[in-house]
């Protein structure tokens, strides 16, 4: 019980992983695996999901500061706040946060030409933001200050 509360991401793979490996009479281990695998994999869908929303309005923020608004603060605050919680429940996630940042950049920078002016050329080609920056609640300097 006690991976189950330390690491949640890493207790669906190896429960997973141990049904796979049994048979019991009556029990759909097969399906009953895949289902616990599953909830594994939703938990690192949705930690992908706060980081391209997170990266979408860094790359706002810093690109277009004439525009910066309390939403903006707020929704960076915020997701960087859901993305350290899924970390402690489930730290073993942490061992894929650059492969995670870098799909979620890809997203983030869709999301970037949806939402405002700026075109594919107006946008770095990488992530310019480490996974320290990134959940920094500091980060940019200035971020958690008021906004007129």
């Amino acid at each position: 019980m006690g991976l189950y509360k330390e690491d949640f991401y890493r207790w669906t793979v190896e429960q997973s992983n141990l049904l796979r490996s049994i048979e019991l009479e009556g029990l759909d281990t097969k399906n009953l695996a895949e289902e616990i695998a599953s909830l594994g994999r939703q938990e690192r869908k949705e930690l992908r999901t706060h980081f391209n929303v997170v990266l979408g309005h860094l790359l706002k923020w810093h690109l277009l500061p004439q525009e910066r608004s309390k939403l903006w603060q707020v929704t960076i605050d915020s997701e960087r706040r859901e993305i350290l919680w899924i970390l402690r429940d489930s730290p073993s996630l942490k061992e894929n946060l650059s492969e995670i940042i870098k799909d979620s950049y890809e997203a983030a920078l869709y999301l970037v030409r949806l939402e405002t002016s700026l075109e594919s050329k107006d946008l770095p080609k990488e992530c310019p933001y480490n996974g320290e920056q990134i959940l920094d609640l500091c980060f940019p300097t200035g971020i958690d200050e008021e906004l007129d």
